[in-house]
């Protein structure tokens, strides 16, 4: 089972990779899009640590819904919301329950995963997050593994297509050849669920 405690660790890491990652990620964007995206993340999930400190939560659903929070306050562009809407929806499908399994984890980001593609009207193919997330959660269904490992395929797998949302679709054709921001820093959030599991040694 995946306690309250599991998901802060789970945030916690999520902004030591952002932070390790950030230049990478703003040099992605600074190619299609505003150059800003891995500042912008460094400091939202800065904020949500520190907020996590501050004020613990008692149930993944209540960690989550307070990160996402701290993500639309403090996070400009697109990612704010975007980010905050995935964890939100995610902490309210999750609901109250104590713990979950990792199973209910993957359902509840699925739901997660749907409100991020109606709040951006994007889907797979679009070249945006949706081509790491949508994988991902797919495959979170073997293991917490499985789903970082199809995130990193499926932020990859973004280069050669050409952007249909958001900045970089204002670039039509010389979008092609660059790795969306947001499908990396996507495939980000899922290693660290990933690592959060490993260093907890199992989970569910």
């Amino acid at each position: 089972m995946l306690d309250a405690a599991f998901f802060h660790r789970w945030m916690t890491t999520v902004t030591a990779l952002v932070d390790r990652e950030a230049e990478r990620l703003t040099e992605l964007d600074s190619a299609i899009g505003d150059a800003d995206h891995g500042s912008n993340l460094r400091r939202g999930f800065t904020a949500v640590s520190a907020a996590l400190e501050k004020e613990p939560q008692q149930t993944p659903g209540a960690v989550l819904a307070l990160a996402g929070r701290q993500l639309i306050s403090t996070v400009g562009g697109a990612s704010g919301p975007l980010y905050g809407t995935l964890l939100r929806r995610t902490g309210k499908a999750l609901g109250d329950a104590p713990a979950v399994t990792a199973d209910e984890l993957a359902q509840a980001l699925g739901t997660g995963v749907a409100a991020v593609a109606q709040l951006g009207g994007a889907r797979a193919g679009d070249k945006t997050m949706l081509d790491a997330l949508l994988p991902a959660v797919d495959a979170l269904g073997t293991s917490f593994a499985a789903g970082r490992e199809a995130a990193l395929a499926g932020a990859e797998a973004t280069v050669p297509l050409q952007a249909r949302k958001g900045r970089a679709s204002y670039l039509g054709e010389r979008s092609i050849g660059h790795q969306d921001p947001g499908a990396a820093s996507a495939a980000l959030l899922m290693a660290a669920l990933a690592d959060t599991e490993d260093t907890a040694g199992g989970a569910a």
